[in-house]
C-alpha cells in the first residue's frame, strides 16, 4: 500500500499549493480518484471548486476538459457528434468534452434533464453511445461536478438516478481568515496554478487504483456498512434511503482512505469518517421532516450513533 500512499501524499502536497487549508477535502477528492468514483462538489461560487479540478488534472498529467452547463446545451455538446466527411464519404466521430480523463461539469444543475442524462452512461459504464456506436472512455476517468446550493432560479435539480452516480459529495466552504490572507499573498503576482507541475504519471495513478482494490475489508466491517445503509431505508424521516450502490460506494471509499493512511486493511472508523460524504446525498428526506429542518446529514449521524460498531478482529491469514 506504500505505492498508493506515496502517490496520495505527492498529490496532496502539490494540490495544496493552489487550494489552501482544505486538506481534508483534497483527501476526499483523492479517495474518489483512487477508487474510480465521481465527485459532486456543492458550494457557493468562488471557493475554489474549479481550481481543485484543474490542480488535480495538472498534478496527474491527465487530460482535462471543462463543460459550462447552460439551459440551452444539448446532449451532443457533451458526448460528441458524428459528422459526414465528404472526402472519405464516411461519418467521423468528433468527441465531446466527456471523452477526456478528468472532466469538470460546472454548474451541472443548470442543464436540462435531457443533457444531464448524457452523463449517465459515461459515469456508470465508462462508455458513451453516439448514433449506435459505442466509444470507451480513457482511463483514469473522473467527473467532478459542481452546483450552487443557494441559487435555484433557472436550475434543474439533479434526478435521483444522476445523484446516485456520484460516489461522494463534499463541500469546500469558506477559508479561515488566516488561510484567506495566505491566498491573497500567493496570488499577489500570479496564480499558483500557473506554476503547478505534474508530480504523478498516469501509469502510476492507474497502478495505485489497482492497489486500492487489494485492501482487506473484514466481514464484520462489511456487515457494519450494510447495517448502516439499511438503517437509512427504515428511518421514519426518510422517504427514500440509500441504495446498494451506496453500500458499494462506502465500501470502495473506505479502502481508498485506508490506502491513503498507509494501511492494508479497513477500520470501522474509516466507515464513520466517510459515511456522510458517500451516503447523505443519496437520501431523500420526507416532506414532514423537511418542515422540521431535519437534514440527511443529521440522519446519517443518528444512524452512526445507533448502529453497533463491530469489535476488533485479527486479520485472517
Amino acid at each position: 500500500m506504500q505505492v498508493a500512499q506515496q502517490i496520495a501524499e505527492r498529490l496532496l502536497e502539490n494540490v495544496r499549493q493552489v487550494i489552501v487549508g482544505k486538506d481534508q477535502e483534497i483527501r476526499m477528492t483523492l479517495v474518489a480518484l483512487l477508487c474510480e468514483g465521481h465527485l459532486l462538489i456543492e458550494d457557493v461560487p468562488g471557493v475554489g471548486k474549479t481550481m481543485l479540478a484543474r490542480a488535480l488534472a495538472t498534478s496527474t498529467g491527465c487530460g482535462f476538459s471543462r463543460v459550462q452547463f447552460t439551459p440551452d446545451m444539448l446532449p451532443s455538446d457533451v458526448t460528441g457528434v458524428s459528422i459526414f466527411n465528404q472526402k472519405t464519404m464516411e461519418f467521423e466521430f468528433r468527441p465531446g468534452p466527456i471523452m477526456d480523463q478528468i472532466v469538470l461539469a460546472d454548474e451541472i444543475n443548470r442543464a436540462t434533464p435531457k443533457t444531464q442524462s448524457a452523463l449517465l452512461e459515461a459515469m456508470e459504464e465508462r462508455q458513451i453511445t453516439v448514433d449506435g456506436v459505442t466509444h470507451n472512455m480513457a482511463r483514469p476517468f473522473l467527473v467532478l461536478a459542481t452546483q450552487n446550493p443557494i441559487e435555484y432560479e433557472g436550475t434543474f435539480p439533479l434526478p435521483e438516478a444522476q445523484v446516485d452516480r456520484f460516489m461522494m459529495r463534499i463541500h469546500l466552504g469558506y477559508p479561515s481568515r488566516a488561510n484567506e490572507i495566505d491566498v491573497l499573498n500567493r496570488q499577489s503576482n500570479h496564480h499558483p496554478i500557473e506554476a503547478l507541475g505534474q508530480v504523478v504519471a498516469v501509469d502510476e495513478l492507474i497502478a495505485a487504483q489497482r492497489a486500492v482494490r487489494e485492501i482487506y475489508v473484514d466481514d464484520l466491517v462489511k456487515s457494519y456498512i450494510v447495517e448502516l445503509v439499511s438503517s437509512t431505508r427504515d428511518h421514519p424521516d426518510i422517504y427514500l434511503g440509500a441504495s446498494p450502490r451506496g453500500s458499494i460506494a462506502l465500501f470502495k471509499a473506505t479502502r481508498a482512505w485506508a490506502a491513503i493512511e498507509g494501511r492494508d486493511f479497513v477500520l470501522p472508523d474509516d466507515v464513520k469518517l466517510l459515511a456522510g460524504a458517500t451516503l447523505a446525498h443519496r437520501l431523500i428526506v420526507s416532506p414532514s421532516a423537511r418542515i422540521k429542518n431535519v437534514s440527511a446529514q443529521q440522519i446519517i449521524e443518528e444512524a452512526l450513533r445507533q448502529t453497533p460498531v463491530p469489535g476488533a478482529r485479527a486479520r485472517l491469514s
